[in-house]
């Protein structure tokens, strides 16, 4: 036998046992596409997962085994299956896969988003988060704050209008959430509205970081190339880390130095989140790390999510206009024409929720993955410990045995129905639920209604460089969240308010 013979025959008895191994660790398992030797179904992901995953789900059910190189993952894609990750199982399936760049800087040892639930630092960063910025009472105090960014933001529309100019409403929107977030943390503003590109180096940032978590890497799927940083996803994340820490770092000095020895603020204390998280320094039970691991966490997921979302929003409406009018009218019956939309108006504006619903259930891709800290059954498959759990919200929002017609823009359907998106009602769940809920859930939800509202209340709208509603890319790129592929250009008309 010659040599190449010989190689052949190797090639064909190592395919030959990973069939036999497959076969027996899928035992028990949930069924799942076939996957080749060594790659699994890395292939299988395409270049857009969400949607991959989902036509597979339709073939294999909605709880589906892939091996992702060495790593073993479920995906499920039904609101029965989540449930019993996230509610029934909370306690098992409630830590993390972390993410190869999420070990920059030992991010994942002081993150919110990564630490263990259990952990006493995730429980002081969760209580520093729930008083300090997202309990109701806090989120009440600084209503205020909110509606006066939102008015600057109509404020510069109004501007673009009068020149002629035309919006990138995604851009404009991101300002605002930016100076929101920002004044609730630090009580300065982080971007202007009077200069065009002010804030796009942070959004590119932003999105740069949001797209290599989301994003598939090797280093994830063999865990043994970590090293080598085969896709340079780890080099290219330590440079946006320093980046943002750089704005902390500044922001924080420039605090502690007014303010005189650590321990010495009271003369220059605000109501705000960094002297609560600087006081935990004080007291030793955070350190700087923690912090500014903190502050990205709290940055990165309040500005990518909401203007997101008002985006798709704004696409929507501008391809039914009668969606657009049906909403305005309502905002004009429950606030009449001399009253802007308010956080508190949100109860009263049942079809204005019902579009944010339709939005969450079009345009959410995954939650972050869930690991299995120990062996649990999972629909009455055995789940192995240490199996990644991903959970495919593209393919439960376009379920048709839940929602009818599933591929159409129809907030309708949620004026006939009482849904939840806030973590109760797991056929829709875009702040997650369980343990792993959205600690910023309750802001993004008033933000979120609020800006989308004033917008409709404020301003005709129509769609820029001669874009009609037919002719309108709606294409996707996939992040944490699922961002329009290309921008939304528009152009705004002020409505006039009675005031």
């Amino acid at each position: 036998m010659d040599a190449s013979s010989l190689l052949w025959l190797c090639f064909l008895l190592l395919i030959f046992i990973h069939l036999l191994l497959q076969r027996q660790s899928n035992r028990g398992l949930p069924p799942g596409p076939r996957s080749l030797p060594l790659l699994g179904n890395i292939l299988d992901l395409g270049t857009k997962p969400h949607r991959a995953l989902t036509e597979l789900a339709r073939k294999h059910g909605p709880v589906m085994t892939l091996k992702l190189g060495a790593v073993a993952a479920v995906v499920v894609s039904s609101s029965e299956a989540v449930r019993e990750v996230l509610q029934k199982n909370d306690h098992i399936l409630s830590s993390r896969a972390t993410p190869d760049v999420m070990r920059v800087r030992d991010h994942y040892k002081h993150s919110i988003v990564w630490l263990s639930t259990t952990s006493p630092k995730s429980k002081v960063l969760r209580k520093a988060c729930s008083v300090q910025m997202f309990s109701r009472q806090k989120l009440d105090r600084t209503e205020t704050l909110r509606r006066s960014k939102v008015d600057e933001l109509l404020d510069c529309l109004h501007v673009s209008s009068i020149r002629g100019q035309e919006v990138d409403i995604g851009q404009a929107v991101f300002r605002t959430v930016l100076n929101m977030i920002s004044n609730t943390l630090f009580s300065i503003d982080l971007a202007r509205h009077d200069h065009e590109d002010s804030g796009l180096e942070l959004k590119e940032l932003l999105w740069e970081m949001v797209k290599d978590v989301g994003s598939p890497n090797i280093s994830d799927f063999f865990p043994v190339l970590r090293w080598i940083d085969p896709q340079g996803a780890r080099r290219r994340m330590d440079a946006y880390f320093g980046k943002l820490f750089a704005v902390f770092d500044r922001i924080i000095d420039e605090r502690t130095r007014f303010g005189g020895l650590e321990g010495s603020r009271s003369s220059t204390r605000g109501d705000d989140m960094l002297d609560t998280l600087l006081d935990l320094i004080d007291s030793s039970e955070l350190s700087r790390e923690d912090i500014n691991s903190l502050l990205l966490d709290l940055v990165v997921a309040g500005v990518d999510t909401t203007p997101t979302a008002v985006e798709w929003a704004m696409a929507e409406l501008l391809r039914h206009p009668e969606k657009m009018a049906k909403a305005r009218a309502e905002i004009e019956q429950a606030l009449g024409m001399d009253t802007k939309v308010r956080e508190s108006d949100i109860p009263r504006l049942h079809y204005l929720q019902a579009i944010v619903k339709e939005i969450a259930r079009l345009y959410s891709p995954f939650l972050l993955p869930h690991k299995a800290d120990t062996e649990v059954d999972l629909c009455g498959f055995k789940i192995p410990k240490n199996t990644q759990i991903m959970v495919n919200m593209w393919a439960m929002g376009r379920d048709s045995s839940v929602w009818q017609d599933p591929d159409r823009f129809e907030p309708e359907r949620f004026l006939d129905i009482e849904v939840d998106i806030r973590g109760t009602d797991f056929e829709l769940i875009p702040f997650g639920a369980g343990r792993r809920t959205c600690p910023g859930m309750l802001l993004g939800y008033r933000m979120l209604h609020l800006i989308l509202g004033s917008l409709i209340q404020s301003f005709d709208w129509e769609l820029a460089n001669g874009e009609t509603p037919k002719t309108m890319d709606m294409s996707e790129k996939l992040g944490v969240t699922l961002n329009k592929a290309k921008p939304l250009y528009v152009i705004a008309t002020p409505i006039k308010l009675q005031h």
